[in-house]
């Protein structure tokens, strides 16, 4: 990995970080890989990963976690930001592509998040057929149905199981619809270890997709949103509607074989790109 070395300020329950180049806290927690992430008015944002919380607020280059300790931020944030990778080399790197070049410079602040693998398995069979708001609606109602409470109104994610034990119709009010017996089957099968997902960094990947292949509802693209988004397998490169449609019309050639050890944070720049800007197939 390309480190970009950096020196964080601890103070009680509060970390800093000044200086820090390449990161954009509305482009990495709105871009479609995270789903617990709210803009809060001050314009900071809260989050839930797993069972913690997490407040930070950007100030140009100069950003705050808020309610974290040394040890929770050496322990998880620091690795779920992915702060310690070079963000800026892996864009200039990619930017000898002139799709790549636009995509990278249009939201140059995103960061590819280092989420836990079964909330990212479940959160990518939610997003099927889905929409954002709708994905973090059901997220949202899929925590408070069966996570540990964190605060008022704060619930961790469940556990694998927490889900098992619970049958799809014990999910309706979280409105999931058929994705309901998906969630229910993925617990389960995690549960009992027929899906090692702490083998899933390791294996070959067609080994992981076809392990995570053995849960109903899961095909390629949510398979490889869970190694890339939950595991950091970076050689995946998840294809949806918009990159398919971003593959056509801007790289028919394929994604270039220079680019494929960071095809996954390519393939966010790129989702990105597609997704939002008004002008990215003109």
């Amino acid at each position: 990995m390309i480190k970009s070395g950096f020196s964080p300020i601890f103070q009680e329950n509060t970390v800093l970080l000044r200086n820090f180049q390449d990161f954009d806290l509305e482009q990495t927690l709105d871009c479609g890989q995270a789903f617990r992430w709210e803009k809060q008015p001050d314009g900071s944002f809260f989050g839930i990963a797993g069972q913690r919380c997490c407040q930070i607020a950007q100030n140009g280059q100069d950003f705050q976690l808020i309610g974290v300790s040394r040890q929770d931020f050496e322990e998880f944030w620091r690795d779920y930001f992915d702060l310690d990778r070079d963000y800026g080399a892996i864009k200039q790197a990619l930017s000898a592509h002139p799709v790549f070049a636009q995509a990278t410079a249009f939201a140059p602040g995103i960061r590819l998040l280092r989420q836990d693998s079964w909330e990212a398995l479940c959160s990518f069979i939610i997003s099927q057929n889905n929409n954002i708001p709708r994905i973090k609606g059901i997220i949202q109602r899929l925590c408070a149905l069966a996570g540990q409470p964190l605060g008022e109104n704060l619930y961790g994610f469940p556990a694998p199981e927490d889900l098992a034990a619970l049958e799809p119709e014990d999910l309706a009010p979280i409105r999931a619809g058929f994705r309901a017996r998906y969630l229910v089957d993925a617990a389960r099968k995690v549960s009992s270890e027929q899906v090692n997902l702490e083998a899933l960094p390791f294996l070959p990947p067609e080994e992981a997709r076809a392990m995570l292949e053995q849960i109903i509802g899961v095909g390629r693209k949510v398979a490889d949103c869970t190694l890339l988004y939950g595991c950091g397998r970076l050689e995946c490169f998840p294809v949806d509607v918009w990159i398919k449609r971003a593959m056509t019309n801007l790289i028919p050639e394929g994604l270039p074989v220079w680019a494929e050890e960071y095809a996954g944070i390519a393939q966010q720049y790129l989702f990105h790109y597609a997704r939002t800007c008004e002008n990215s197939f003109q």
